[in-house]
């Protein structure tokens, strides 16, 4: 048998165990790695070019988010992610960056939310015709959004507890985009857009509410494409839902 690792990681101890954790999560969402399915430590040492500590920590971290189970005898082994998991995933993640735009409103600096805007406002006008191209600057502007929230609400404990979990959800963002992409179905470029529109609004304004409603239609939007991610991840059948449409341009 040919052992040599599939992808040896050169970068520092944290950010390897982030790697391997992304790696995992990405071939758990694709079906790559079924429900039921044992983790080996020796195998994924092997496979990543590490030693065992950085795998032991990463499939500590994947029982954390509740990828996986850690059973006496057995090691890690793939639990489904069905679609009502998703949807309980999604409601975790609205009550906490709900919380956490609402209180970030009035801290966060002008000019980084109207550079955001301008990035999204250029997506938004622009999605229809550049279509493939924009998902890593969409995925990239995503980012910067929610992670100026989470810095900027005034709470360690929630940005750290968002920041434990932003892992699984951006996995699941960046399965559903390459989904999405073999589909040739773009309009989510122009449904996002216009949400970020309206929570960097929100946050311009310094309008608390209207920050938090906005960041509830953004995540309850993206729960539909996250769901379908839950098709491949796990046995249980999808509820077939409408996909959100595309909103009209930004109100500004």
């Amino acid at each position: 048998m040919n052992t040599r690792p599939k992808r040896r990681i050169r970068c520092d101890h944290g950010s390897r165990r982030q790697v391997i954790v992304q790696s995992l999560l990405a071939d758990v969402f694709h079906g790559r790695i079924r429900a039921g399915q044992r983790l080996v430590t020796q195998s994924l040492a092997t496979r990543f070019g590490v030693s065992h500590t950085p795998i032991r920590e990463a499939l500590v971290e994947l029982a954390g988010i509740g990828i996986v189970d850690l059973l006496p005898n057995r090691g890690a082994v793939v639990r489904g992610v069905t679609p009502k998991e998703v949807r309980e995933i999604c409601q975790v993640r609205r009550a906490l960056e709900c919380v956490a735009v609402r209180k970030a409103c009035g801290r966060i600096a002008a000019t980084d939310l109207r550079e955001l805007a301008a990035e999204f406002a250029r997506l938004h006008a622009t999605w229809e015709v550049e279509g493939p191209t924009l998902i890593p600057s969409a995925r990239a502007v995503d980012t910067r959004l929610h992670d100026l929230v989470a810095a900027h609400c005034g709470n360690k404990f929630l940005a750290h507890e968002i920041g434990r979990l932003k892992t699984l959800f951006r996995a699941f963002r960046d399965v559903s985009w390459e989904q999405e992409t073999e589909r040739h179905d773009f309009h989510r470029l122009g449904v996002e857009s216009a949400e970020h529109i309206a929570i960097v609004e929100a946050l311009l304004a310094g309008d608390p509410r209207a920050a938090g409603r906005a960041m509830a239609r953004h995540i309850k939007s993206g729960e539909y494409y996250w769901g379908r991610v839950a098709s491949n991840a796990g046995p249980s059948p999808q509820k077939k839902t409408p996909p959100p449409q595309p909103a009209k341009g930004p109100s500004r």
